[in-house]
């Protein structure tokens, strides 16, 4: 099934927790995470609380790793992750990504790209 924007794409909650009561949400297909990658963007209170400031800069390399960790753990909704994720930085960045364990087990099942190389 090809997805033509974010609101047609598919995302499940999986067995594994996010968090204690959370379970992780992962998107069926990589090629429909499309979010912004370079400039500063907020993200909602819904998914980020912790800080007065909800604006993370995509072009510093922390905030972009933060950011992503962030949605990783805290996504809701399949917009959640496509308004916010891109495919190819996911990529780059997942070995760097200090995420839940059951969030990377989640991604990593449905997503082999994302699986460490054998050694």
């Amino acid at each position: 099934m090809e997805h033509m924007d974010s609101e047609r794409a598919t995302a499940v909650r999986t067995a594994y927790q996010s968090r204690p009561g959370k379970r992780a949400l992962v998107i069926l297909d990589l090629a429909d995470l499309r979010g912004p990658t370079t400039s500063a963007i907020e993200l909602p209170l819904r998914l980020y609380w912790s800080s007065p400031s909800r604006i993370f800069d995509l072009d510093d390399p922390e905030k972009r790793r933060w950011l992503y960790q962030i949605v990783l753990r805290e996504a809701g909704t399949a917009h959640d992750l496509t308004s916010y994720l891109d495919r190819d930085t996911l990529i780059e960045l997942w070995p760097q990504l200090h995420l839940p364990k059951g969030v990377r087990q989640a991604w990593e099942d449905q997503h082999p790209v994302l699986r460490p190389a054998a050694a």
